[in-house]
């Protein structure tokens, strides 16, 4: 496979199907924020210890992957690809993960600032990506774009995971969390 093929030079690109699109255009936009997500998430995983927090995140990345390919897809030309469909099951996999992380945790009462370990500061930016890419997805609806409800649903979980999972961290490095006090 050829990594150039020369046909973006002009600033368009290809959807799955291949319709041509302008590169700036939402739908890009919306899957090109979830591999740039995939891809602080890759960096997270070096950072990280606990090999169920590895494997749990490289399995994200798969599902990313799922979504961007979804997002790749103008719904209103072809169907979805059986691999590129947002199942419920991803969304109950990332909630079931929530769930059993903040069994461990002590009660979230307040803000917290970003940061902590290492692990924990690169989780709350690919928090802060993943809000993003939810914020694209949205954009590309508002503008008229299909956009199944379960792709809206994981990412805007996904991003309650990576919030906890940093809580998860910082209590691992036994790192106290930095709590936001407002001056007066």
């Amino acid at each position: 496979m050829k990594i150039y093929t020369r046909t973006g030079d002009q600033g368009q690109t290809s959807l799955v199907g291949g319709q041509r699109v302008s590169k700036t255009c939402a739908r890009l936009e919306s899957y090109g924020t979830i591999d740039e997500l995939c891809s602080h998430i890759g960096l997270l995983v070096t950072y990280c210890t606990n090999e169920h927090d590895r494997q749990f995140l490289t399995d994200v990345q798969g599902q990313l992957f799922v979504v961007g390919g979804y997002l790749a897809t103008d719904t209103s030309q072809h169907d979805a690809r059986q691999g590129n469909i947002v199942t419920e099951e991803m969304i109950a996999s990332i909630e079931q993960e929530i769930d059993a992380i903040n069994a461990t945790l002590p009660p979230f009462r307040c803000f917290i600032l970003p940061g902590g370990c290492r692990a924990a500061a690169q989780c709350h930016v690919c928090r802060t990506v993943c809000r993003r890419a939810e914020r694209c997805i949205l954009t590309l609806r508002e503008e008229g774009a299909e956009v199944d409800d379960n792709v809206i649903a994981y990412v805007n979980r996904l991003s309650d995971f990576l919030f906890t999972l940093a809580r998860k961290l910082n209590a691992d490095e036994k790192h106290p969390e930095i709590i936001w006090q407002r001056k007066k």
